[in-house]
């Protein structure tokens, strides 16, 4: 009895390669040709990202910096170590979200002390739990990146994105998006593709239903 054909391979070809979808894992490319692409890729993902948050007026109206520092270090995963677990969207998109929950959720914790000042004085614990908790997180989930531990310390340290608040969570997840089509690409075998796509589609929806409802 034949396999039972991937859903994924039933959608015109050019949809379901961008999905990521391959009925074969490709073939070695020489390194020359991943570098350039990386760069290329790195390259492209963050100039967008600054020219869309800097240009749009809706975003300059409510102060969203042009890039999240963290983004960077993502950069450096999703473009150049692109066959590693930690490069992977699930781990993308679920460990930059959890981090920057983890992060603002505890910051506002502490915004509940009596005064500015002592919240000022006890600024480096809430940013040592932020990041240690999200650690945490990230490892039950099984969507560790280490550069969320990032997103959740400048959710507690940085004084721009502390006064985003809430509204973190929706940038940060536009901040990265990006990175994914980069990393569903490299998604070789399509089971895992679908448990990627479902994670995706999770940690946007919870981001949204956090923000807004």
């Amino acid at each position: 009895m034949s396999p039972s054909k991937h859903h994924l391979a039933r959608l015109p070809t050019p949809v379901s390669r961008w999905l990521g979808y391959r009925d074969e894992a490709p073939p070695k490319q020489p390194d020359c040709v991943v570098w350039i692409w990386s760069f290329v890729g790195a390259f492209l993902g963050i100039s967008v990202i600054q020219a869309v948050f800097q240009q749009a007026q809706y975003f300059v109206e409510r102060g969203v910096p042009s890039i999240v520092a963290s983004y960077g270090a993502s950069a450096v995963l999703i473009y150049g170590a692109v066959d590693v677990p930690l490069a992977q969207p699930r781990a993308l998109f679920g460990g930059h979200f959890l981090g920057a929950l983890t992060g603002i959720c505890i910051t506002k914790l502490f915004h509940l002390l009596p005064t500015e000042e002592r919240f000022q004085d006890l600024l480096w614990l809430a940013g040592s739990l932020s990041c240690a908790t999200s650690i945490v997180l990230m490892q039950i989930t099984g969507t560790v990146h280490p550069p969320a531990g990032a997103t959740a310390l400048l959710a507690a340290v940085n004084t721009e994105i502390r006064d985003m608040g809430w509204y973190y969570l929706p940038v940060h997840s536009a901040h990265i998006l990006p990175g994914t089509h980069r990393g569903l690409n490299h998604e070789q075998h399509p089971k895992t593709i679908s448990r990627v796509l479902v994670s995706a589609r999770h940690a946007t929806e919870t981001c949204f239903a956090a923000c807004f409802l």
